[in-house]
């Protein structure tokens, strides 16, 4: 875990530093005739939190959507979780995750199985993730620094922003890679229309 709080804090100096070089005025550049200037985002983790959502939501359950129903069994190798599995992890990640970042309690909700129909299984992760757009539009960064018992770790509240947006693409990128094995284009890489 301090190995990647440590790496996480070196990106984000690599980063900074970057940024501020590239925004420093070159003396071969001519000065911009107007400065733009950008005003400061309030609670600027939320908000890139909420903008992240929007778009992980909509691909996720798309591709949980393209997914054949008698394909939920599918697992790659029989040491991987199944499809179905991927969908119960996702919903249960999304109601835990999303309560703990907004501070709110975690609906009750049945526990999904991965034997589930897809039917359900769609409904609930749908459910989830409006969870999610419910308990995060409300979320300020005023708490990101108090300490969560997040299960097998425990950390700064900012800790679960992490583990959300980590979660969600690592959640899209498995699911893909399902279809893909299946025969299917995911929805990011389907033609534009």
């Amino acid at each position: 875990m301090k190995k990647l709080l440590f790496t996480l804090g070196l990106v984000c100096a690599f980063a900074g530093s970057a940024l501020g070089q590239a925004a420093a005025p070159s003396s071969s550049a001519a000065a911009p005739a107007s400065p733009q200037s950008v005003a400061p985002v309030k609670n600027p983790v939320a908000t890139v939190l909420r903008t992240t959502l929007a778009s992980r939501q909509k691909n996720t359950l798309a591709a949980i959507d393209a997914m054949p129903a008698d394909k939920f069994g599918y697992k790659p190798t029989s040491d991987q979780m199944s499809f179905g599995h991927l969908v119960g992890h996702i919903i249960e990640s999304n109601n835990g995750l999303c309560a703990k970042v907004a501070d709110v309690p975690a609906p009750k909700v049945d526990e999904p199985k991965e034997t589930d129909p897809k039917d359900k299984l769609l409904a609930a992760a749908r459910a989830s993730f409006d969870f999610c757009s419910t308990a995060l539009a409300n979320m300020d960064d005023s708490k990101l620094g108090d300490n969560v018992d997040f299960g097998r770790v425990q950390g700064p509240r900012v800790m679960g922003v992490f583990f959300l947006v980590g979660g969600w693409a690592d959640h899209y990128g498995a699911a893909a890679m399902y279809l893909r094995l299946n025969g299917i284009l995911p929805p990011t890489a389907q033609p534009k229309k």
